[in-house]
Formats: structure tokens, sequence, C-alpha cells
């Protein structure tokens, strides 16, 4: 299956469950692969038959941005539900990242595969 592919895609929002990082927004970075057949915009050049990262990618920014969850586990699932629901998309793997979140480590996370 061809893939369409979103990386390092970068926003802040509020995510933890300590006091201090309920008051903050934080960077978390997500790594999407979403399964789609790319025959038909190969083979018609139109973007109407495309699955349209730039789409993906704002309607992300949208809800992490004005998310407010204690888990990444959490808010990596209900990314994984949008991608797989609103865009039709017949399987997601997700890698959210939360950058510093450990010392001595870059990032810190989950990476999850999801099938409608």
């Amino acid at each position: 299956m061809d893939k369409v592919f979103i990386e390092a895609l970068e926003i802040e929002c509020v995510i933890g469950i300590y006091d201090w990082e309920r008051k903050i927004k934080q960077p978390i970075v997500l790594d999407i692969e979403m399964a789609f057949d790319n025959r038909i915009p190969a083979a018609s050049d139109n973007i109407e038959h495309t699955l349209d990262y730039k789409a993906v990618s704002k309607r992300l920014i949208q809800f992490v941005s004005e998310s407010d969850f204690g888990l990444v586990e959490k808010l990596a699932e209900q990314c994984c539900k949008i991608i797989l629901e609103e865009f039709k998309v017949s399987n997601v793997k997700l890698k959210l990242s939360k950058i510093g979140a450990v010392r001595g480590a870059k990032a810190v996370g989950v990476m999850l595969e999801r099938s409608a």
C-alpha cells in the first residue's frame, strides 16, 4: 500500500499531568504515515483526488493546539481518530514525541497504528 506522510509536524499544546505542565504550552512533534492508493491522483494529476497532507496538517494543528490532555496516549489516540474518520484513511501510523520531557532524552512519547 502507498503511504502519504507528514514528518516532524511541531505543535505547541497543554499536555501533562503535573501542575506546572497545566500552566504552559509544550512542543510535541507528530510523524504520520497514512495508507492511500496513489494511482488515481498520479493518473489524473488533480489535487481533488489526493489525500491532502496540508488539510490533514491544518486540522491536526487546530485540534492539538486547542487540546488540554493529561496523557500523550490520549492525545495520540484522538489524532488517529481524526485522521481515520475525517480523511477516510484506512490505516494510520502516528508517532507523538513530547520534546524535552525527560532529562537526557531528546523526546519521549508513543507510537500507534490504527485501522478503520
